[in-house]
């Protein structure tokens, strides 16, 4: 048989029928095997306050995002997501909302307030950048009418609940955790906390019940020694900062 009708041999054996899909969540968009709405706040929370999310285009492509579960968990206009790498951007309705007197960045700089030193109960606009440290220094570096906001910083000494994930420093917290230690915190209540983290400890039990192993932060590695790769200039830099604002 020459190569041409071997080709073709194969290609006759290939299914006609495309491959069946897994039956996915209308409402988390997760496969229904590993849906996560049984565990989401019902009703959803209202808080004072709302979450703003720059979101970074990159984290759509991970698989186990948590801002979803920030979403769901929140009523709606709770927690609005913005795409982009600088912004405003193409979000014109944004603009107000950055430019707004009651609106708060959460970013590390040195001039970060820490949030327990901010007035609770009021109604917040809290700013959060959606990505890695590297594409949330971008985001912030590239869009100047950020660098005006009020900024603050979130002192956690907490071991993030995202266990299957491996945590740059300890001390890192998902982009879900975040907003809801903010809430609980500016809102008095830490019942936002509480709920709002319930999709993500389901999830991850669901994952260690099926392969997962739970995660210690690349810190915690460098620190004992285990960590199996040489510390590049961007981790290093990472651990540093991290290591600033614990002191």
């Amino acid at each position: 048989m020459d190569l041409e009708s071997e080709a073709l041999s194969d290609l006759c054996g290939l299914p006609t029928e495309p491959p069946e899909m897994r039956l996915t969540c209308d409402k988390c968009q997760r496969p229904k095997i590993v849906c996560y709405c049984g565990s989401i706040p019902n009703p959803p929370l209202s808080p004072k306050s709302r979450i703003i999310l720059l979101q970074h285009p990159a984290e759509e492509k991970r698989c186990l995002r948590t801002a979803p579960m920030l979403q769901l968990g929140l009523a709606e206009g709770k927690c609005l997501v913005y795409k982009g790498k600088r912004f405003p951007g193409l979000h014109d309705d944004l603009i107000n909302v950055l430019e707004a007197s009651n609106t708060l960045l959460l970013f590390p700089s040195p001039q970060a307030v820490d949030i327990s030193h901010i007035t609770p109960n009021k109604n917040y606009n809290i700013v959060i950048i959606d990505g890695t440290w590297p594409q949330a220094k971008a985001i912030y570096t590239s869009s100047p009418i950020l660098h005006k906001i009020k900024q603050i910083k979130l002192l956690n000494t907490c071991t993030s609940n995202y266990i299957i994930r491996t945590q740059p420093a300890d001390g890192c917290l998902s982009t879900l955790e975040t907003g809801a230690q903010c809430l609980a915190l500016l809102e008095e209540n830490q019942s936002f906390n509480e709920k709002l983290l319930e999709p993500l400890k389901m999830m991850c039990q669901f994952q260690l019940e099926n392969g997962a192993v739970s995660h210690q932060s690349k810190e915690f590695l460098i620190k004992n020694n285990s960590y199996p790769k040489l510390i590049g200039k961007r981790l290093n830099k990472v651990l540093k900062n991290a290591e600033r604002l614990k002191n």
